[in-house]
């Protein structure tokens, strides 16, 4: 998923036996995270979802996992009115996001797709658990995929109460940390990578923060990561957007939408459903929801 996992058990006085509980667990808990690469990945030719994108045309027998992922997907398109937008696949491969992160090696997706395929060539069927593509597209689930696999690991690792999961700016924290406190979350500031614009404490919840700053593209000058499925380019309303919810796949979701959406919109998002943000602007305004965990 083009980032580094890292899995934190708290407990000191743990006996031999509940270490090799603990190390079980964390086994099960990498594993959800190659699942859901195997079946969600667009940077590999073999996975579930890129055998889907050569099947245009004719409902596909999916998986579970891809099932619902993507079922999630296309609930938030409608709900950001396309701000947030999963079809992008094709289109964010031709701004360079087309390499393979453990070889470095391209990947090209050999389909013809149209520049204004949407959410709306998508159409699943619950019934029989198939997804339907109208035209050739190639489905992008990077910015709810890897909270789903944040929050399938976290259900492994539910037992031991006291855990954090950091996934590369996904976080689930449970429990207390070591000091027997909340967790404390640091922000990162969007312009300056050695200081923290914010600190979160949080327990029992998902913290995930999206930057304009995390990944350009190789080939486009002044070009990040971030999509405005509107225009084919990047989002510039805002600079960094950091997410509290329930689960990683929610906040993950909602804070690309509201990053494209911007402070006014990308908030009234938020609210809507009942999670808390921050939304930071290339100017370094600040918006945020109230209430949101302070330390």
């Amino acid at each position: 998923m083009g980032t580094v996992v890292t899995f934190q058990v708290v407990g000191h006085d743990a006996t031999a036996s509940q270490r090799s509980d603990r190390v079980a667990a964390v086994d099960r808990a990498v594993d959800w995270f190659r699942h859901v690469e195997e079946h969600c990945s667009r940077f590999d030719a073999r996975s579930e979802v890129s055998r889907l994108a050569r099947c245009a045309g004719a409902p596909m027998h999916v998986s579970e996992t891809l099932f619902q992922t993507v079922h999630f997907a296309i609930a938030l398109a409608e709900e950001s009115d396309g701000s947030f937008d999963p079809t992008v696949g094709r289109r964010m491969e031709a701004r360079g996001f087309d390499r393979e992160y453990r070889t470095g090696a391209v990947v090209h997706t050999d389909i013809d797709a149209p520049d204004d395929a949407s959410y709306h060539d998508v159409h699943l069927d619950v019934d029989r658990r198939t997804i339907t593509l109208d035209r050739p597209l190639m489905l992008d689930l990077g910015a709810v995929a890897k909270g789903l696999a944040v929050d399938m690991a976290a259900r492994e690792l539910e037992p031991f109460e006291n855990f954090a999961i950091d996934a590369g700016g996904d976080l689930f924290l449970s429990g207390r940390s070591a000091d027997g406190d909340e967790w404390s979350v640091g922000i990162r500031h969007p312009r300056d990578k050695t200081a923290l614009l914010d600190t979160l404490r949080v327990s029992n919840v998902a913290v995930c923060t999206s930057g304009d700053y995390e990944r350009t593209s190789p080939t486009l000058d002044d070009e990040h990561h971030i999509m405005d499925p509107h225009t084919g380019h990047s989002a510039r309303q805002a600079a960094s957007v950091t997410v509290v919810a329930p689960v990683a796949m929610v906040a993950d979701g909602l804070g690309t939408a509201a990053f494209v959406l911007g402070p006014e919109r990308g908030l009234a998002l938020l609210e809507r459903h009942g999670v808390q943000g921050l939304i930071v602007t290339p100017s370094l305004d600040r918006h945020e929801t109230r209430g949101i965990p302070r330390g």
